[in-house]
């Protein structure tokens, strides 16, 4: 297998994220059957709009719930204040208070699984952190347009310093 080129993954910062409840279309993936996820946000774009209690114009990708084996659950979301009037054909998750290393993706989302990669292969294991037990998520800014890749685009890292 050969190894993608390293490239300059820019230094995080380093926040405290906020309680969140994000809502949106979900499904199971593995990271062989990741690259269906783009299907995922082709459905769920043209009705985020419509999802009830919606709060920010901001849209999130939320990886939670893995199963032990490699799979894991994605959401392609936005945040929302309450899950009162929340249709049943909805996925939610929470987002708990948590630390996070936040970086930036610059570019096409054609590069995002290196830079994906860079930060778990190489900046994660040297670093002084570890990856905690939460959702790790992008944040995608309200210009962000997936054709070009300008706006912003972060992945929220959860992390603890190494034990």
């Amino acid at each position: 297998m050969e190894q993608a080129e390293k490239f300059d993954l820019p230094a995080p910062r380093f926040t405290k994220g906020h309680f969140q409840l994000i809502a949106g279309l979900g499904g199971r993936f593995t990271q062989e059957s990741a690259e269906q996820i783009p299907l995922l946000w082709e459905q769920f774009l043209p009705q985020s709009d419509n999802i009830p209690c919606k709060v920010g114009e901001e849209t999130y990708g939320v990886c939670c719930n893995p199963d032990g084996q490699g799979g894991f659950e994605y959401i392609a979301g936005v945040a929302i204040s309450k899950l009162d009037d929340l249709p049943e054909r909805y996925r939610w998750i929470e987002l708990q208070e948590q630390e996070y290393a936040v970086f930036e993706h610059r570019g096409s989302l054609a590069g995002l699984s290196q830079t994906f990669q860079s930060i778990w292969k190489d900046w994660l294991p040297q670093s002084s952190y570890e990856a905690a037990d939460a959702p790790e998520f992008e944040r995608y800014s309200a210009d962000f347009n997936p054709h070009t890749g300008a706006g912003l685009l972060e992945i929220w890292l959860p992390v603890k310093p190494r034990s």
